[in-house]
């Protein structure tokens, strides 16, 4: 799923053996954007509606920048870092990295 290969970025080459995994580098990426996101969204919900503002309110609206922020975020990984080309996944599941 990778789009590095059809962007030219790629030589199809496989990843060092100490680099992170592709599942483990979305969902560490995924968990820092979910605080992010939420963070954002609840100061764009104070900016929009002002003294109007209610909890739930400001909590729909975190929770939904949590939910979008930290899903685009993985998403963005998975099509763009190197860890997560298709011959990366396929050396880790097997668990032959090549060293060197």
């Amino acid at each position: 799923m990778a789009m590095r290969k059809w962007l030219g970025f790629s030589e199809g080459e496989i990843s060092r053996s100490d680099c992170k995994p592709c599942s483990r580098l979305m969902r560490h990426t995924a968990g820092i954007f979910t605080f992010g996101g939420g963070m954002s969204f609840w100061i764009l919900c104070r900016l929009h509606y002002g003294p109007r503002i209610t909890i739930p309110r400001t909590l729909r609206w975190a929770a939904c920048g949590a939910v979008s922020v930290s899903s685009t975020s993985a998403l963005l990984v998975r099509l763009f870092s190197p860890e997560c080309e298709p011959q990366n996944i396929a050396a880790f599941d097997k668990g032959k990295v090549l060293q060197g």
